[in-house]
């Protein structure tokens, strides 16, 4: 059956790729979403069976990968708990996305090849979930590498798509560079690059020591950093999370799938897959809480003034990844992946839910330039309103609550029971206050207040072209990009005192086909967390549940139950005041963002320049890495190889040919003075000897 789920993705993007026009959109479209939707049904069954108590693990061996020396690489698919929970999080966020592209992409000319690439990216996060060992997860690494750079830049005529397209590349290459070395460090330390019997092992190498660099170093904390280091970066932790704002030049169906199950979970799946590994660095987990702990701040600060509704999603992702980090930092591997499960579907949701906004906007994505939406789009409404109540956490303590309100609560409390993760737990309650604040005032800037439509030159351009001039799909979501900077005003960025709107412009509802995954996704925003909650994160079910397919410290659950009741509650209160916050300044009291961003201008621009993070690295790296191009380029190879090689080889036989075409005249007397002196020569070297 696992072979199946993993490969059936892999069939039908060969079919649609190499199929492409010659098959037609429908049948590229109808192959890949069947395969999707039959994966996900055979994934379901394999959760179930784990959460019913079933067999720890299984392994299908596929076929011997490579084998040299002490170097056995097995091609083989792993089942266990934590590949159960991957596994319906893929397939079915995935199979929705496939089906909410239908509507979505329906204007565009390369749709086989949209979708053929949507399934790779599949596969290759099924193989990195599946694996066995680290070289088969180090192959999914690289395929979900691969397949975004060619989601990211799909519209390759966008010169912004292709630069966010490169960027994504080139950063996580940096922290595929570290994932290598650890991996590398590891076969060293263990001689095996087999996952089971790595953990296995790893407990006795506690306390030894390895060379790095010149020096000696604890083992286990040298070979968990540089593995983490992948994690950061495709994960997009602070430091290496530069790529993926810029992600979002992709079509709205590729920002759902890498946001919510794929891509940027990789990193989350990786430290608990192992997790034993890491148990054994003090270290190591410190980094890992730190590192957490600071994305998960910084992201949400960043969140709270932007503009572009998908960027305002994107960096609530940022966010989210670092709770699940100092998660795991704070030994709370069975918390992190269940804030990872519904994560998945509340943030799909938002995404998907976004895109039909700007369906319905005519691919507008400045929300200065919505309000009033709530009547024109309900059932996109509705669903928004369910993704932002999970997002921030609503709910009652024994009675319900929403998704998000479950899995970030455990986290808090987890992180305050651990020695580890006390200071993270203050952090994680003021970047749910912000979570809470960015979350509220997307939806009221989108769905309240009066329209502004009107103001957005983009809108009316393509009034204008609606009007004879026709539109193209893909030019009018490249487009978006350009319109939201045209308009922006840094110091007044909600623009909520602008003048409304005329109304000429009535937005309208999405198709039926991006109408369905909404609805199956706001199910799971709902219950996702009520639900499933007890097998993650209770103490005795999660033993039951996780057996062995994490390290799960089941007295660090029981300590959590135990913490203040203000600790509990904390993270309702601070979600009340973030919408409360909210509500003051886009509903109650609009003038209020235009009057803080003026008196406290200089905190508004750094954040609004996310930190500055892009000009410091285009300062410290980009500009060095031109001007050291230009250099090789100029000076070495034009001026010293090409010059002293191939040039100069062509010179040599350019002069050579003019000099010996001088000596073919044509005349004998030319030929026989010619043979004179090379007689006369040969006589003088015979006597000279």
């Amino acid at each position: 059956m696992i072979q199946l789920i993993v490969f059936l993705p892999l069939l039908a993007a060969i079919v649609a790729g190499l199929g492409n026009r010659a098959i037609g959109n429908v049948p590229a479209k109808a192959v890949t979403t069947a395969a999707l939707f039959v994966s996900c049904a055979l994934s379901w069954p394999i959760f179930i069976h784990y959460l019913s108590g079933g067999d720890p693990y299984s392994v299908q061996q596929v076929f011997t990968w490579m084998k040299s020396g002490d170097l056995d690489v097995a091609w083989a698919l792993r089942a266990d708990a934590l590949t159960a929970v991957m596994l319906v999080v893929i397939t079915s966020v995935s199979a929705l996305v496939h089906l909410y592209s239908w509507g979505y992409m329906d204007e565009d000319p390369d749709q086989p090849r949209f979708f053929a690439y949507l399934s790779l990216f599949t596969f290759a996060m099924l193989m990195l979930v599946t694996a066995n060992n680290l070289v088969q997860m180090f192959f999914g690494w690289e395929g979900v590498g691969l397949a975004s750079y060619l989601l990211i830049g799909f519209w390759f005529k966008k010169p912004s798509a292709n630069a966010a397209a490169i960027k994504a590349f080139v950063v996580n290459r940096v922290g595929d560079l570290g994932f290598m070395l650890g991996i590398f460090g590891t076969f060293l330390v263990f001689g095996t690059v087999s996952i089971p019997e790595i953990l296995a092992n790893a407990p006795h190498m506690a306390g030894s020591t390895i060379g790095f660099l010149g020096h000696r170093f604890d083992t286990m904390t040298v070979l968990c950093l540089c593995l983490f280091v992948g994690a950061m970066g495709k994960s997009a932790q602070l430091g290496l999370h530069t790529w993926l704002p810029d992600a979002m030049e992709g079509p709205t169906p590729v920002s759902a799938l890498i946001h919510a199950a794929t891509m940027v979970t990789a990193g989350v799946f990786m430290v608990c897959r192992l997790s034993p590994m890491f148990e054994t660095s003090e270290v190591a987990l410190n980094f890992v809480v730190t590192i957490g702990a600071a994305t998960c701040l910084f992201a949400a600060t960043i969140g709270t003034c932007q503009n572009d509704i998908k960027r305002v999603i994107a960096y609530s992702t940022c966010s989210q990844l670092g709770y699940m980090f100092f998660a795991a930092g704070s030994g709370a591997y069975g918390a992190a992946m269940f804030h990872l499960f519904t994560h998945a579907f509340f943030k799909a949701l938002l995404f998907l839910g976004a895109g039909s906004v700007i369906h319905a906007m005519h691919h507008e994505q400045d929300m200065r330039f919505y309000g009033g939406l709530r009547k024109e789009i309900p059932i996109t409404f509705w669903a928004m309103l369910l993704g932002t109540l999970a997002i921030t956490g609503v709910g009652i303590a024994g009675v319900f609550g929403f998704a998000g309100f479950y899995s970030k609560d455990a986290i808090l409390e987890l992180a305050f029971a651990s020695g580890r993760g006390s200071g993270a737990f203050v952090v994680g309650v003021l970047a749910a206050l912000l979570t809470s604040f960015y979350s509220w005032r997307l939806m009221f800037l989108t769905f309240w207040g009066k329209p502004r439509w009107a103001q957005s030159e983009h809108i009316q351009h393509a009034l204008h072209d609606a009007h004879g001039h026709g539109h193209d799909h893909h030019d009018s979501e490249a487009g978006s990009t350009a319109s939201t900077s045209a308009h922006e005003d840094e110091r007044a960025p909600d623009a909520a005192h602008l003048p409304t709107g005329t109304g000429a412009y009535h937005p309208h509802e999405s198709p039926l086909s991006m109408l369905i995954p909404l609805i199956l996704l706001s199910i799971g925003a709902v219950f996702a967390g009520f639900v499933f909650h007890g097998a993650f994160v209770d103490p005795t079910a999660g033993e039951t549940y996780w057996r062995g397919a994490i390290a799960f410290n089941e007295h660090l659950y029981h300590a959590s139950h135990e913490v203040p009741e203000l600790v509990k509650l904390s993270a309702t209160i601070v979600m009340l005041l973030g919408f409360a916050g909210a509500w003051m300044a886009y509903i109650w009291r609009t003038d209020i963002p235009a009057r803080f961003t003026k008196t406290f201008y200089v905190i508004y621009d750094f954040v609004f320049h996310k930190w500055y993070f892009d000009e410091l690295y285009n300062l410290l790296f980009v500009r060095p890495a031109f001007a050291f191009g230009r250099l090789f380029w100029k000076a070495g190879d034009e001026g010293t190889i090409d010059r002293f090689g191939p040039n100069g080889s062509a010179w040599v036989v350019a002069f050579g040919s003019r000099v010996a075409g001088r000596l073919q005249s044509g005349y004998v007397y030319t030929y026989a003075f010619v043979m004179l002196i090379g007689l006369t020569a040969a006589v003088t070297w015979a006597i000279a000897r």
